[in-house]
């Protein structure tokens, strides 16, 4: 096993500990992250229902007017705060956090920070 594939395969070891906890209903759905060296996507996940209320990327019109990239820390604050205005849009304001099996630091922290600002509980 190659360095590139146990680092794989830690992420999946990490994001399944995470899933055996974390699961979305439609009161109380889940938010997903799931982030890439240059792209962070979210969704907001009813798991009983097996339905995606809503999904934002760093690809996506609203995030690309704002004019920040998504590989940073700024980008993935900028992109916590759509999502936390769509959720409410969607009549969301509390939802579990689904880091994905990454660290809690980072992009995944400033993500979550501008979501609460935002609006959302968890």
């Amino acid at each position: 096993m190659n360095k590139l594939q146990k680092k794989q395969a830690g992420l999946a070891r990490r994001h399944r500990r995470v899933r055996g906890k974390v699961s979305g209903t439609a009161a109380r759905p889940r938010l997903c992250v799931t982030r890439s060296n240059n792209n962070i996507y979210v969704q907001l996940v009813d798991d009983v229902a097996s339905k995606t209320i809503c999904g934002v990327s760093t690809l996506g019109a609203e995030f690309k007017a704002t004019g920040k990239k998504g590989g940073t820390v700024e980008g993935a604050a900028a992109l916590g705060e759509i999502v936390g205005k769509k959720a409410q849009e969607n009549g969301v304001t509390e939802v579990v956090f689904d880091r994905g099996g990454h660290l809690y630091h980072g992009r995944v922290q400033a993500l979550a920070d501008a979501a609460r600002e935002a609006g959302l509980k968890f």
